[in-house]
């Protein structure tokens, strides 16, 4: 796995546990963190899959996600991580969004995830999430991790924080991206 969160290896290797696969994160292989310099969500997944699997010489997912507000014009997009700042803080990101937003009453967002997977010889294949919803203040929660304690999904009246792991699994931006990786690659 082509990352260094925590939170997202998690998620990765829960999704793939019905597949028996090995997952060893880029961090426990002390691979670099490339810089993230393409401008879509998916040009960021392919750099970080590609990396880690010349690196590792290894087959590597790698997952590109974050939160798009449409009253902020799509951001913090994919700068999500670094509204974090450098400690990856997301109390200081839920404030810049509460402060950009003041007075707004837009509310909606959804939240996007690529996914790439890379071999070493250069092939990339990458699949693209979404899942709709609102976001609610206070932050609300303390499952998952992320923008999750403010992310309300449609139809849904609970944060990704308040959910168990298996139920936001399920319907997750980044459940919906897996899903059509297994399908392309798995069946």
């Amino acid at each position: 796995m082509a990352s260094h969160n925590a939170g997202k290896v998690r998620e990765i290797r829960e999704l793939l546990t019905p597949f028996k696969a090995d997952v060893v994160s880029a961090g426990e292989l002390n691979l670099p963190e490339p810089e993230e310099t393409a401008l879509t969500f998916t040009g960021n997944a392919e750099l970080k899959a590609l990396a880690a699997a010349k690196g590792a010489k290894l087959p590597s997912l790698a997952d590109d996600s974050g939160l798009v507000i449409d009253a902020l014009d799509g951001a913090p997009g994919i700068y999500s991580a670094r509204w974090a700042g450098p400690t990856k803080d997301f109390a200081v990101a839920f404030a810049r969004i509460q402060r950009e937003m003041a007075g707004e009453t837009n509310t909606r967002a959804h939240f996007v995830c690529a996914l790439s997977l890379a071999w070493p010889d250069g092939h990339c294949d990458s699949f693209e999430g979404k899942i709709s919803g609102h976001l609610t203040f206070p932050p609300q929660g303390l499952k998952g991790f992320g923008y999750d304690p403010i992310f309300i999904a449609d139809g849904y009246s609970v944060t990704f924080a308040q959910m168990e792991p298996h139920e936001k699994h399920a319907i997750s931006h980044r459940a919906d991206a897996f899903r059509q990786l297994v399908a392309a690659c798995f069946q």
